[in-house]
C-alpha cells in the first residue's frame, strides 16, 4: 500500500533553516506530483508546495515564496522541502501528501 513518512522536523530559530523529507513506497513515485502541506494550531491545512513528477514545474504559497524549495530525487522515492529564513508564523506540522494519500507529519516549531 502507498506510504509516505516525513522526517526532519525540528525546534529552529528564527532565521534558521531546514531540510524536510518524505520518503515514499507503494507506487510508481516517478509518475506523481507530490505536496508539502502544513497544518499550523487552530488553522486549517494549506498547500506550502507541488512538484510536478519530473521536477520540471514547481509551485509554491505566496506565504513561502523565495524562502522554500520543493524537489525531489525519483531514483530515491523521496522528495524534500528545503526551508530558509524561518519565522514563527511557519510552525506547523509538515505533511506530504502524493496520490490522494497523507504522511503521519512532521512538526516544525520556529521560537527563540
Amino acid at each position: 500500500q502507498v506510504r509516505l513518512v516525513e522526517s526532519g522536523g525540528g525546534l529552529v530559530q528564527p532565521g534558521g533553516s531546514l531540510k524536510l523529507s518524505c520518503a515514499a513506497s507503494g507506487f510508481t513515485f516517478s509518475d506523481y506530483s507530490m505536496n508539502w502541506y502544513r497544518q499550523a494550531p487552530g488553522k486549517e491545512r494549506e498547500m506550502v508546495a507541488e512538484i510536478t513528477h519530473n521536477g520540471g514545474w514547481t509551485s509554491y504559497a505566496d506565504s513561502v515564496k523565495g524562502r522554500f524549495t520543493i524537489s525531489r530525487e525519483n531514483v530515491k522515492n523521496t522528495v524534500y522541502l528545503q526551508m530558509n529564513a524561518l519565522r514563527p508564523e511557519d510552525t506547523a506540522v509538515y505533511y506530504c501528501s502524493g496520490l490522494g494519500n497523507w504522511g503521519q507529519g512532521t512538526q516544525v516549531t520556529v521560537s527563540t
